[in-house]
């Protein structure tokens, strides 16, 4: 008995010595400091590229909620439904019961962001206004999911090979660029856009850089006014959408006359996630064959 007492005694004051965990805290994009006493271990992702940012921190298996379109890596379609980004499903993220929301500030409405704090969820905005953005939402969510060795790995791969595009291409003579999202309305990026940010590193200058939303509706007469030596067009599939190739009628166009109509597959190039440097790399190539064609 005695022995046992004396086991239990030692037990205790090796308990006691041991280091508390300290509490975790962020601040978001958003400006709020969000606190966790632990790493979370039910997560809820508001977007679909937060949901690959998550995997991609390696905390994908402390995943419960996902958006709608959320479908990369294939194990994220597996996952609990929570509507789509810019329709939460308020319900159903409060029946998963998460200790963590992983929100999008420009993509999800800010009155169910605050309708999620108002109900005691913490939640953490990010946004990714720049490509080297990403790297620092990859080690936030890791010190937020108790991940950090595995989303700093990423991280600094994902650096590293930022910066191998970087001095490949960003000094490369420079090529205007129109951006089309799609056709009806047609709609670009401005220069506050990530994608543009891209466009910026691949030696390219968007020309629509200068409008103040993120994603303006244009107009046809004010592409042909721009003269873009290269048009790039996503769409909304792994396919070139047709309607890229209906800018061949204005055979008035640089980018037209230069055969320079070129399409990157849109979960390459529009979600904030390292895959954006897939497909940053297929528009680099564009752009570089664009060049070539000069003079000729």
């Amino acid at each position: 008995m005695k022995s046992f007492k004396l086991r239990s005694l030692s037990l205790l004051c090796a308990l006691a010595v041991l280091p508390a965990r300290a509490e975790i805290v962020v601040t978001d994009v958003g400006g709020t400091r969000v606190r966790l006493a632990a790493p979370a271990k039910r997560i809820v992702s508001l977007a679909p590229h937060i949901t690959e940012l998550v995997y991609a921190a390696g905390a994908g298996e402390r995943l419960v909620g996902n958006v709608e379109y959320g479908d990369f890596p294939p194990a994220a379609a597996r996952l609990a439904k929570i509507g789509g980004y810019s329709r939460l499903d308020l319900e159903a993220i409060v029946a998963l019961k998460p200790d963590l929301v992983l929100g999008w500030q420009s993509g999800n409405l800010p009155a169910a962001v605050a309708r999620l704090r108002a109900l005691g969820f913490t939640v953490h905005l990010s946004q990714s206004n720049r490509i080297e953005d990403i790297a620092g939402e990859l080690e936030q969510i890791g010190k937020l999911a108790g991940t950090e060795a595995a989303a700093s790995a990423a991280a600094a791969a994902f650096r590293q090979r930022y910066a191998r595009l970087a001095a490949r291409y960003s000094r490369r003579p420079s090529v205007d660029v129109f951006y089309q999202i799609w056709k009806q309305p047609l709609m670009t990026i401005n220069g506050q856009q990530i994608i543009s940010d891209a466009i910026r590193l691949c030696g390219g200058r968007n020309v629509f850089a200068a409008l103040p939303i993120l994603a303006p509706t244009v107009t046809v007469e004010a592409v042909i006014a721009a003269n873009p030596e290269v048009i790039v067009a996503s769409g909304m599939g792994d396919s070139r959408p047709e309607w890229l190739d209906d800018w061949r009628r204005w055979t008035t166009l640089a980018a037209v006359a230069g055969d320079n109509l070129y399409f990157v597959p849109p979960e390459l190039i529009q979600r904030h996630t390292p895959r954006i440097l897939d497909g940053t790399e297929q528009l680099c190539a564009h752009l570089e064959a664009a060049r070539a064609k000069r003079g000729k």
